[in-house]
């Protein structure tokens, strides 16, 4: 059956996610700059346009001028020029006294309403609707006549508003042209920046994928020399993994290769002496065959309980914490019977209380092959202690018999994988091999010293509970 494959996290990729959030930026700038720009050329085009119409207006008041109680209009061709000087833009004006009837001009123009006044100095400027279209006006009342008979002159001059978007439209463009140029280039530099910086995540990816052919056999550290710290870091964190891996795969393939190496000869044993039991006839030498067979097995059995001790060594370990002293005392009333029953004295001394961060499966599992091998190798009538000290930062467990003990040319291998000093049935090499590989999962290490004046001394250093913390 096919695994089916988790797609829930797929989405853009990285390029085109910082594409989207560095350009889509750009684009509503350009956008919000485009609207603001719009108004700022439309208020100015339409000051210019005030401008010109303010002028236009007093040029053709001035073409009007008071005589006595009339009016003597001085409007000749070259003065309409000048207000109708753009062909293609409709110029309107209009003189009227009293305001609205009709004195002179080329259109009809609505006055302001009712709410606009004309200001003290200058033109009353507003829009209007002449002929269904939008208009601007400039309009100006002046005063003439006499006191007995005072009159009131509007001179108009409206321009159509085409002119204004026409300015709009041209300034925009001035304004906006150089602007989307910019964009673009600045784009250019931001797609080919970014293609830039994700190269050395693409030389990343054609790395690992050099190894999919060759799958697990190159679990070698890729090499990142040239990249930004990022990448280091990501890499590294593929390193670390790697070396995960390449340690996992290391010591699954020691524990085949100790298993089958060690396993090997007490199977071959135990079909041997089985086969001989199956073709003995007396029955003492069948019973014989069968105690041979028995002590194979149960060798067999010791043999891969401690290669599984060894393998579960080399997991991690969750630390927790731990009461030594306590975990010692009950080891030790544990393995009470067998020392009595071997003619052992086993004892306990040390602190009363001490609490270190450990696992304490791993640890009861130290001390139970600390005590297993000193039962085992001190003879009867020899003694065997346990202690558990503090020594500053350091919690300190040994177990110290007064047996034989080891040469000082056996001393430097007693924690080789194994390796055996003594000739005695029943061990096959891996106790203290497992205490050491225990002690250093607890961020310590094991030691072995020879007791005065005889017999051997394995101990424990291990950190206490706020620096174990630390090291795990």
């Amino acid at each position: 059956m096919a695994t089916p494959t988790h797609r829930g996290g797929q989405g853009l990729s990285l390029k085109r996610q910082l594409l989207l959030w560095l350009l889509l930026p750009q684009l509503v700038l350009f956008l919000v700059g485009g609207a603001l720009a719009y108004r700022i050329a439309l208020k100015y085009a339409e000051k210019a346009i005030d401008q010109s119409l303010t002028q236009s207006v007093r040029s053709l008041a001035r073409q009007v001028k008071p005589i006595g109680s009339g009016l003597l209009i001085d409007f000749p061709r070259a003065a309409q020029d000048i207000i109708e000087q753009d062909p293609t833009d409709r110029v309107s004006y209009m003189v009227s006294s009293p305001p609205g009837s009709f004195l002179l001009g080329n259109g009809k123009l609505p006055g302001p309403s009712g709410d606009l006044l004309q200001p003290a100095r200058g033109a009353l400027l507003y829009n209007a609707r002449v002929d269904g279209k939008p208009m601007r006006v400039a309009l100006l009342e002046l005063d003439y006549g006499d006191a007995v008979s005072p009159q009131r002159m509007r001179v108009q001059v409206a321009k159509s508003l085409a002119v204004q978007q026409r300015l709009t439209t041209e300034l925009i463009a001035d304004m906006l042209a150089p602007l989307l140029l910019l964009v673009m280039v600045l784009s250019a530099l931001v797609y080919g920046g970014i293609s830039r910086g994700l190269q050395p995540l693409k030389r990343l990816q054609a790395q690992l994928g050099d190894r999919h052919d060759q799958a697990l056999s190159d679990l070698s550290p890729i090499e990142m020399t040239q990249a930004p710290q990022e990448v280091h870091a990501l890499a590294a964190a593929v390193n670390h993994l790697l070396s995960a891996v390449r340690r996992s795969l290391g010591q699954e393939k020691r524990f085949l290769n100790d298993a089958a190496h060690q396993l090997r000869t007490p199977l071959a044993g135990l079909i041997s002496q089985t086969e001989l039991a199956l073709a003995e006839k007396d029955p003492q030498a069948l019973r014989e065959r069968l105690t041979k067979v028995l002590a194979g097995a149960r060798r067999s059995a010791h043999l891969v309980h401690q290669l599984l001790s060894l393998a579960r060594n080399e997991v991690e370990v969750d630390l927790q914490p731990l009461d030594v002293p306590g975990l010692a005392r009950e080891v030790a009333r544990d393995w009470t019977p067998r020392a009595l029953k071997a003619g052992i004295d086993l004892g306990f001394e040390g602190a009363d209380r001490l609490t270190l961060s450990g696992e304490a499966f791993l640890l009861r599992e130290a001390l139970n092959n600390l005590i297993d091998n000193a039962l085992t190798y001190a003879g009867a009538g020899c003694e065997v202690t346990i202690r558990v000290q503090s020594h500053g930062a350091l919690a300190l467990l040994e177990v110290a018999d007064n047996g034989q003990g080891l040469s000082s040319e056996d001393l430097p291998h007693v924690f080789e994988r194994f390796w055996r000093a003594s000739d005695v049935p029943g061990g096959c090499g891996l106790g203290l091999a497992i205490v050491a590989e225990i002690a250093q999962r607890h961020g310590g290490q094991a030691r072995v010293l020879a007791a005065q004046p005889k017999g051997l001394r394995v101990q424990l250093w291990l950190p206490v509970a706020h620096v174990a913390r630390v090291l795990a």
